[in-house]
């Protein structure tokens, strides 16, 4: 088993690293989401506060508008989540997205079932692997409270950081706050073919409720370089 975890909103000043350490640990969205399905009854999660680490290869990295500085953005143009309960065809006539809930991705995990012996293809039997996979995402329907709603390319959340930090060492991170009814999933099926021989399932895993803010911070030393709040 693997497991990997880790609008445009610009600011005016160059954010500088604050002297003091992130102190609320990130929270484990595999372990959140698991603890929250398994309760016996329903579990007040509402107003319950995490930190969630953001899947790090969605950052672009370039340049920033001052000597010694570095311009990250994390794009959410596409961070549409897709599932029926999030489709709202009446929204298009209100001037409102017709996906209303956002995703920032925050867990994948990977898993190996084993393998059957099997034919597809008439008189070629063949061995085919099973393979599931667990994606995790953070959804949320407060994106605007902190860009205007636009046709823009680069909208997403942008931070001008100094550029002594290494770009591959700066983690996105999300303060949430989950509201009911606090999680969601989906689960879509590939049947294994001849020319493809993996069954494969995906689960989609949603922990719902608000975005808070947007931290980036330096993963070597866990030092809080900007944070975004709406």
């Amino acid at each position: 088993m693997k497991t990997l975890a880790c609008g445009l909103l610009l600011v005016s000043a160059v954010a500088f690293a604050e002297t003091v350490l992130v102190a609320l640990p990130a929270a484990d969205p595999v372990v959140e989401f698991r603890q929250l399905s398994a309760a016996p009854t329903p579990l007040d999660c509402t107003a319950r506060r995490l930190r969630l680490p953001v899947l790090a290869d969605g950052l672009e990295v370039t340049p920033g508008s001052q000597p010694g500085t570095q311009r990250v953005l994390y794009r959410m143009n596409f961070n549409q989540v897709t599932e029926g309960w999030n489709w709202h065809p009446e929204a298009a006539r209100e001037d409102r997205d017709y996906y209303q809930y956002k995703y920032l991705p925050i867990a994948s995990v990977d898993e190996s079932r084993g393998a059957y012996r099997g034919e597809d293809k008439i008189g070629t039997p063949q061995d085919f692997r099973v393979e599931w996979r667990y994606d995790y995402f953070f959804a949320f329907d407060n994106l605007y409270d902190f860009f205007a709603r636009r046709v823009d390319d680069d909208a997403g959340f942008a931070a001008e950081l100094t550029a002594d930090v290494p770009a591959d060492q700066v983690q996105m991170v999300a303060d949430v706050v989950l509201r009911a009814p606090c999680i969601s999933e989906s689960t879509t099926f590939w049947k294994a073919v001849h020319a493809r021989p993996v069954d494969f399932t995906l689960k989609k895993r949603y922990l719902l409720g608000d975005l808070d803010s947007v931290l980036f911070i330096d993963r070597r030393t866990g030092t809080l370089l900007q944070r975004i709040s709406k």
